[in-house]
């Protein structure tokens, strides 16, 4: 493996580190999604029942155990109650627009990651095919081929390394983009349907 990078020039160290840097970006996006998956359902009964008994601290407090974007509306939706409608609606849609920047952190560096990593691939196959052209250039008929072998080589290896970065990284980035819209559909449903409730 480090033979292939090595042949591939200063270029393909490059891709390399990018690709390490979207396996962690990745990661941590997976591990943020999984810390956050609660069942939004559950959730909304159980607070939904407390705020139904009038045990608004109950409710709040069910709210507090758990780390998702749904229950820190809820959260504000409670703090809220004895505000008019259309403030509640307010402050809940400014605690959802809040919650964003959060679901979509990294994901506009992999989304980067993902067009760079085939265009430094392009860039190694235009140096590489530099390098064999000027070898060409200097000796005319070369006597060792491995000589040109070399720069043909690194423009090859290169192009294959920015593809390999690439492709798993543009179907890792539209996954988390999809994630991230389905979350914030829900907690528009959410946002909705906690407003009926504290109106009642």
């Amino acid at each position: 493996m480090i033979d292939f990078i090595v042949k591939g020039g200063p270029v393909m160290w490059v891709i390399m580190a990018l690709g390490v840097a979207a396996v962690a970006l990745i990661i941590e996006r997976f591990l943020y999604f999984r810390k956050i998956r609660v069942d939004e359902e559950k959730l909304f009964e159980r607070v939904k029942s407390s705020v139904e008994k009038g045990h608004y601290d109950e409710a709040m407090a069910i709210c507090d155990q758990n780390v998702s974007p749904f229950a820190g509306l809820m959260r504000v939706g409670i703090e809220y109650r004895d505000h008019s409608p259309e403030v509640q609606k307010e402050m809940l849609a400014d605690a959802a627009n809040q919650e964003v920047p959060h679901l979509e952190k990294n994901l506009s560096a992999l989304g980067t990651i993902s067009h760079v990593a085939p265009l430094l691939g392009l860039l190694g196959t235009v140096t590489g095919t530099m390098k064999a052209f000027g070898v060409l250039g200097r000796f005319g008929a070369v006597a060792d081929p491995a000589v040109l072998a070399r720069g043909v080589s690194e423009a090859l290896i290169t192009t294959v390394g920015g593809l390999v970065v690439a492709v798993p990284v543009v179907i890792c980035y539209n996954y988390l983009i999809s994630k991230v819209g389905l979350v914030i559909v829900k907690m528009e449903s959410q946002v909705n349907k906690l407003s009926l409730l504290l109106a009642k």
